[in-house]
């Protein structure tokens, strides 16, 4: 094969999945509620919605109560409080990638509740918003009218990150509807950065539309729940503040819907969070994406509410669609995995806008270590991006790469992170910018160049590369010196620890370096691209006479009788380098087959744990359906199985389906890596995102 372009012949679907009903998720660790950024970031963690209280990521109760009243008896549909009120027992529930919805039903009545975070990649204006819809749907199950009163309502606590901080509220009037705002009275805006953290500067918000039978209020919870007891309207705000969070005050709406009987009745309600400015790039102040020409919050929210019938509709054909190529691709297990990560992806991120409106992406490592724009997390999530809007892969490597600009980072590999979120303000990791002996040089320069080369492929051109020729070159150069038997370093696999001659750290280099030979051709550099293709090849020839070890490949080539997932092989493929034989793929697969535990494929023969993006990679290096379906049905039962009550967890026990560590982690996009392996899937989906070109407005 010529190296002078990218494949076109790399791997299609290679097997497809008959059409059949849709599946659904039964039970998932966690359900996504409202859904995005790090800091508003709303789960349920357990079977019932009414069964336990809403919850940040990190597992810190953040409370959202629904309340309804069916002939003068109130019951609980969400949270676990007020207790002395019984929960409406929960039918159903449906999962897809944009929306959760509940179906209750009691006393006559059937209720449906369902959130909307409308994450449409493609459209970054839309994406960015901070709006979940959260609608209340009631209709008449047994034909007799009802009388039917609705109660949602959100902790203030919602705006702090402790509860013994104070909070202030207030409301306003905007056009068709009431808005109820809480806030922390200090404001600290930026000031702290690490993991286990909620945010406590901007403003919580509830925007109550106008609508038959509303009110809306701020009180103490149980001045609500008394009048909703009583099936009064929410009388005047309580102005006592500031007031300690752990008061119990809450922004509440409540419906009443008269005799519901024939046909249904809806009302909804806008929870959103401004926090203002939301990210310290380079000791500079950034605001989210949809503020940068000038819009206010005021503004946002009349917008979202206008475009709620059709954002409705938007992210209904979006989600039938992308759940049917998931389904074709994969089939059903696959379709339950990769539409719960769908939702966790995107809010483990933020959007924000840089001085000339460019869009900047930065990822938090949730719960490992807090960092930002980690390179080794935004490796393993790339394949959403480039599938659904590949300029916003670009938008999380332009910090890192302007960083690398300053001079600041002076080591020849590439960084490892830019701070602690929300401060992206230079590498904390291991050493720093100060010392190489915790680094992670091949991971990271491997990652670095194969995520321009995927860039490149999608976008048929290596401008961007071309942008930042000179470190990309140092980078290649450093790979083709120590990236071939990697010394005793950290991969991104760091829980495992330091591993010299690891193999799978070996393909990594040696893909990457197939890559900048297709990135050194396409920017005109003929004799670089020669150079490097060929020292690739040689490599890959010197790597299978060092890792063979029988039936299948070790984990480190002085390690006979180990082995390990070889994911990182799956950009042979998908970038079209054809550099491994095919063989290489196919031993491994028909090792990994006879090495399975109930809940999926251990990362390697030193421990149980896996992880969950990686074998969903290693899925990928099948060439059939029976293959990819033994190493993908495990996770159907693992989602469904676990018995940690927490967002998705990347890393996890094969045995036993229990958490290892992480949570709520963004790695979790890298399931959507099968729809890049088909190209005409990937063109698809990633030519429908709207590009950011125009970027009026500053900051």
């Amino acid at each position: 094969m010529s190296h002078r372009h990218f494949s076109s012949c790399s791997l299609a679907v290679i097997f497809l999945f008959s059409a059949i009903a849709p599946a659904q998720t039964s039970r998932p660790p966690a359900v996504p509620l409202v859904t995005h950024d790090p800091y508003f970031s709303i789960w349920s963690m357990n079977d019932e919605l009414n069964s336990g209280p809403t919850r940040h990521w990190t597992g810190k109760v953040q409370r959202l109560t629904g309340l309804i009243r069916i002939d003068g008896t109130v019951f609980r549909w969400m949270g676990d409080s007020p207790r002395n009120i019984a929960a409406l027992p929960q039918k159903s529930l449906t999962l897809t990638p944009t929306r959760t919805t509940y179906q209750f039903a009691g006393q006559g009545i059937n209720l449906e509740a369902q959130f909307l975070s409308p994450l449409l990649p493609g459209d970054f204006d839309v994406m960015s918003r901070p709006v979940t819809y959260i609608t209340m749907t009631v209709r008449s199950q047994d034909g007799a009218p009802h009388s039917v009163q609705l109660l949602f309502s959100a902790d203030a606590s919602l705006a702090v990150d402790n509860r013994t901080q104070e909070v202030t509220w207030s409301r306003s009037r905007l056009k068709a509807m009431t808005v109820l705002r809480a806030s922390n009275f200090e404001q600290p805006v930026l000031q702290k950065s690490g993991d286990d953290l909620r945010i406590d500067w901007g403003s919580l918000l509830l925007a109550v539309p106008d609508q038959p039978g509303s009110s809306a209020s701020t009180q103490l919870n149980y001045d609500v729940d008394a009048q909703f007891n009583k099936g009064t309207p929410l009388s005047i705000d309580d102005m006592d503040v500031p007031r300690r969070a752990d008061r119990g005050t809450e922004l509440a709406a409540m419906f009443d819907l008269g005799q519901v009987s024939g046909s249904a009745a809806s009302r909804h309600v806008l929870l959103a969070y401004d926090d203002i400015y939301s990210i310290e790039f380079l000791n500079r102040w950034m605001r989210p994406y949809w503020r940068r020409k000038g819009m206010t919050i005021g503004q946002l929210l009349e917008t979202a509410e206008q475009d709620y019938g059709n954002l409705d509709q938007r992210t209904r054909q979006f989600d039938d669609e992308l759940v049917a190529d998931l389904r074709r691709v994969g089939g059903d297990a696959y379709v339950e995995v990769a539409q719960l990560a769908f939702r966790q992806t995107v809010a483990a991120h933020k959007l924000v806008a840089d001085i000339d409106g460019r869009p900047m992406l930065f990822p938090k490592e949730n719960f490992s270590n807090g960092c930002i724009s980690t390179v080794d997390v935004i490796y393993p999530s790339s394949p959403f991006f480039l599938l659904f809007a590949p300029e916003l892969l670009q938008a999380q490597l332009e910090p890192i790469m302007e960083y690398t600009d300053t001079g600041r980072w002076t080591y020849p590999f590439a960084p490892h992170d830019l701070g602690t979120y929300p401060k992206a303000n230079g590498q904390v990791y291991g050493g720093g910018e100060r010392d190489i002996e915790n680094q992670m040089p091949v991971e990271e320069s491997g990652n670095m160049l194969l995520m321009f080369a995927a860039l490149a492929k999608i976008q048929g051109n290596a401008d961007y590369a071309n942008k930042y020729w000179p470190h990309l070159q140092q980078w290649a150069e450093f790979l083709r010196k120590e990236g071939m038997d990697p010394g005793n370093q950290l991969s991104t696999d760091d829980f495992a620890g330091h591993l010299a001659h690891n193999a799978n750290l070996s393909i990594k280099a040696i893909l990457a370096l197939g890559g900048y030979s297709v990135l050194a051709d396409m920017t005109g550099r003929k004799s670089e691209a020669t150079t490097y293709r060929q020292l690739a090849q040689d490599m890959v020839n010197r790597w299978e006479q060092m890792a063979q070890d029988g039936d299948h490949y070790r984990l480190a080539f002085d390690k006979p009788g180990t082995w390990s997932e070889k994911y990182n092989l799956v950009w042979d493929r998908i970038l079209g380098l054809n550099l491994f034989p095919p063989k290489i793929a196919e031993t491994e697969m028909r090792f990994y087959r006879s090495h399975m535990n109930r809940f999926g494929l251990p990362l390697d023969n030193r421990r149980d744990y896996t992880k969950l993006d990686w074998e969903v990679w290693t899925a990928t290096l099948a060439t059939n359906h029976d293959d990819f379906n033994t190493l993908i049905a495990p996770l159907q039962r693992y989602v469904n199985e676990s018995p940690s009550r927490v967002p998705l967890s990347d890393w996890y026990s094969t045995n036993d389906a229990r958490q290892s560590g992480f949570q709520a982690r963004s790695v979790v996009g890298g399931v959507y890596i099968p729809l890049l392996a088909s190209p005409d899937l990937w063109k698809k989906w990633s030519s429908r995102a709207q590009p950011a070109a125009a970027h009026a407005g500053g900051n």
